[in-house]
């Protein structure tokens, strides 16, 4: 046991260094490149001998592993998109538009496979013209019900297109208290059914009298500062139809040079 460090020393020293000639800075001596064979076997020797190699000096730094940690991380993506993208055409379905029986909007957020409390969240948007509420007195117990979550203009995040008729307004109902994204939007979808199921209830009584709560609309529309909350414009917007006719300018035909 006590030769081992001498029989270590030896192999050290009798190791030949490479020679270096002029050559250019970014290039390497072929001296210190190694096999890398895939065939290539070492033994227990050889790897404690590579284990026990001397720093040269002849690796980069810190940033320059980043660098080329990102590189790599670039072609893998790169491959990805030139091998196997492609076979997503076998997946391709053409695009129908959902109909009255398929009301309900559901949005969720992902981050490209990354970990992320927020991706088990689920929405749900759906308008109350297309609900099966019975009467006029079930439609208005419903928004009553819905409190905040009912909203007389379709919500920015909804996926709703801003042309579509608001009608009776809008119900978004969010969940993200359980862990896996299927109990969020369950839990959402059976809130919905509660409240058509309480709306359409026969029993109690039908709160005709009991106008509806607005102060979240405009606390919404003062938050955005966009001077809609003055003169109670928040949902009567004005626009270039409310002008008289004879102050408009007259429309010409376009045209064609």
């Amino acid at each position: 046991m006590a030769a081992l460090p001498f029989a270590r020393l030896a192999r050290t020293v009798s190791r030949p260094r490479p020679t270096f000639s002029p050559r250019h800075f970014s290039t390497s001596s072929p001296a210190l490149a190694r096999r890398s064979k895939l065939d290539e076997v070492f033994s227990h020797d050889q790897a404690f001998e590579l284990l026990d190699d001397d720093f040269d000096g002849d690796d980069t730094t810190s940033a320059g592993h980043l660098m080329l940690r990102d590189q790599r991380e670039t072609l893998y993506y790169l491959r990805l998109i030139e091998h196997e993208m492609p076979k997503l055409v076998a997946f391709r379905r053409p695009f129908k538009p959902p109909t009255s029986d398929t009301p309900i909007v559901v949005r969720s957020i992902t981050y490209a496979g990354e970990e992320h409390p927020a991706a088990a969240k689920r929405v749900i948007v759906v308008p109350v013209d297309q609900l099966p509420l019975k009467d006029n007195d079930a439609i208005h117990k419903l928004k009553l019900l819905a409190g905040p979550r009912w909203t007389p203009n379709p919500p920015a995040d909804a996926g709703v297109s801003d042309i579509e008729l608001w009608g009776n307004g809008y119900i978004k109902i969010s969940c993200e208290d359980f862990p896996k994204p299927a109990q969020n939007l369950k839990w959402a979808s059976d809130t919905l059914d509660r409240l058509i199921m309480e709306a359409n209830s026969s029993k109690g009584d039908k709160f005709r009298d009991v106008p509806l709560d607005m102060r979240h609309v405009y606390a919404k529309v003062r938050k955005a500062k966009k001077g809609d909350h003055r003169n109670n414009q928040v949902l009567s917007r004005p626009s270039i139809l409310d002008f008289p006719k004879e102050w408009l300018p007259p429309r010409t035909p376009d045209t064609v040079s």
